[in-house]
């Protein structure tokens, strides 16, 4: 297993795989900061690969989820680079450039972009406060589960900035595009309930079963289960959906189908047919040659 030792991070795994990750700043609320966030990108890049991590659960120490950006930091608190003049240009050709990467480019979004890019399933579980990046950095996150003390809000309006970690691709898709101006533009912080009505949380429980809830859910995707088969149909899922054409999905479930179909896949049907549990040997960590099948695209978004 990869080392997981962290400033702003608590790591912690159980004998399936089952890995709660908490947000450890809890005097401060958990507030974010630049360290956290490329804490939380080193995380979610090694899990990835980690044969042993079979599902995240991402959840706050103490009473807070997080309270949004740490606004207390002197000079840029966003950690950007006040003496550029970026481009769409710059964004689209010199993302991975340091200068860029670390002077413009959105921490939220880098954090959010590596929670996408995992192999793994994400369960948000909401604890208290989340608002801001806070709330925005869960949305990457396949299921989201709430504590009835969770608040939660799309603050920026209130500090004249703007959604960021790639909320407003995720925000629409989750809640639909009527809710996420409205939440945006009122930057209302509101209650469990209130996100549960708007489809942004699956459900939302007592705060002394939050967690234990969510391990059941973790334990129940992937007991039984291939982790190449999970990893493919989580990014199959994501991607496809948002594809100009089903045709496109069609091509990635062709392959997806055949080499699941001559590696784990074998495997399930005998034990299907032997009434038996499946012992499935393939690795997140080795995907099928065609895996990422989007990176001949990616670099040109």
């Amino acid at each position: 297993m990869a080392s997981y030792t962290y400033q702003t991070l608590k790591v912690e795994r159980d004998a399936a795989g089952v890995t709660v990750l908490s947000l450890n700043r809890p005097e401060q609320m958990n507030a974010f900061t630049v360290e956290m966030a490329n804490e939380l990108v080193d995380f979610f890049e090694k899990a990835s690969e980690d044969d042993d991590i079979r599902a995240i659960i991402v959840t706050g120490e103490g009473r807070a989820f997080c309270a949004g950006m740490d606004l207390s930091k002197e000079g840029n608190v966003f950690g950007l680079n006040e003496t550029l003049q970026p481009s769409l240009q710059d964004m689209q050709a010199r993302r991975d450039d340091d200068e860029i990467k670390n002077g413009v480019c959105d921490t939220g979004g880098r954090v959010v972009l590596s929670i996408f890019d995992c192999k793994k399933p994400v369960i948000g579980a909401i604890n208290g406060a989340a608002v801001g990046i806070g709330a925005t950095m869960t949305l990457a996150m396949d299921i989201r589960l709430a504590s009835e003390k969770a608040k939660i809000g799309f603050v920026f309006g209130k500090l004249g900035i703007v959604p960021e970690a790639c909320s407003s691709w995720f925000l629409p898709r989750i809640v639909g595009i009527q809710q996420a101006l409205e939440w945006v533009y009122s930057a209302d912080i509101f209650d469990a309930h209130t996100a549960k009505e708007g489809r942004l949380v699956k459900q939302v429980y007592p705060a002394e079963q939050l967690l234990d809830e969510a391990k059941k859910l973790a334990h129940k995707f992937v007991e039984g289960r291939s982790p190449v088969a999970l990893a493919l149909a989580r990014q199959m899922l994501y991607r496809n959906s948002a594809a100009p054409h089903p045709l496109v999905a069609h091509q990635v479930d062709s392959l997806a189908m055949f080499y699941t179909s001559v590696g784990d896949g074998k495997e399930g049907v005998q034990s299907f047919l032997e009434k038996r549990a499946p012992q499935f040997k393939q690795k997140a960590s080795q995907m099928p040659p065609f895996y990422p099948w989007w990176s001949d695209v990616q670099d040109t978004f």
